[in-house]
C-alpha cells in the first residue's frame, strides 16, 4: 500500500493513499519516542501543533515522528485509530478509494476554554471542534458551573 504527503485542504499537509485500501484494513502504526505528560507539556509549552497520540494507560504518549502523524481530523472519517499492546494502528473503517486523504476522529479530550481545537474539516456533521462529543458536554458543564459560582 502506497502512502504519500501532501497538500490537504484539512489542514497543511495531509495522508494520502496511492491504492484503493479494504475496510478493516492496517493502514499504519503511530510511531515515534514514548514521552510522559510531563515532558510532552514541557516540549510543546505555547506551540498550537503537536502530533502527541496519549496511550490508555495516561502515563505514556507518542511524540508522533512519521507517516501516521500528518493524518489529519474529520468529523466523518474513512479510518480509526485502534490501541494494542502499547502500538498505535490506524485501521480502514470503510473502502477508501486511491488518492484519498486518509483521516480519522482525533476525540480530543483533555479541552481547555482557552483551546477551542477548532474542526476545519468541512464534512457535513462537522462539531466545529476536534474535541470529542463526550468531552464537549464536559466542558459545557464546566461553563454553566463557572456562571453558577460567579
Amino acid at each position: 500500500m502506497g502512502l504519500v504527503i501532501r497538500s490537504s485542504d484539512i489542514h497543511a499537509a495531509g495522508c494520502y493513499t496511492t491504492t484503493k485500501i479494504r475496510k478493516g484494513t492496517y493502514v499504519v502504526e503511530y510511531t515515534g519516542p514514548f514521552i510522559t505528560p510531563k515532558q510532552a507539556d514541557e516540549i510543546y509549552d505555547g506551540r498550537s501543533t503537536t502530533y502527541l497520540f496519549g496511550l490508555r494507560d495516561g502515563k505514556r504518549i507518542i511524540d508522533g515522528h512519521g507517516t501516521a502523524m500528518f493524518i489529519n481530523h474529520s468529523c466523518d472519517p474513512n479510518c480509526e485509530t485502534d490501541e494494542m499492546d502499547g502500538h498505535i494502528w490506524i485501521t480502514a473503517i470503510r473502502d477508501i478509494d486511491a488518492g484519498e486523504e486518509l483521516t480519522y476522529d482525533y476525540m480530543l479530550y483533555d479541552g481547555a476554554e482557552d483551546d477551542p481545537a477548532p474542526c476545519s474539516c468541512g464534512a457535513k456533521n462537522c462539531r466545529g471542534t476536534m474535541y470529542s462529543e463526550e468531552d464537549i458536554r464536559r466542558q459545557r458543564r464546566l461553563r454553566r458551573k463557572n456562571k453558577e459560582d460567579r
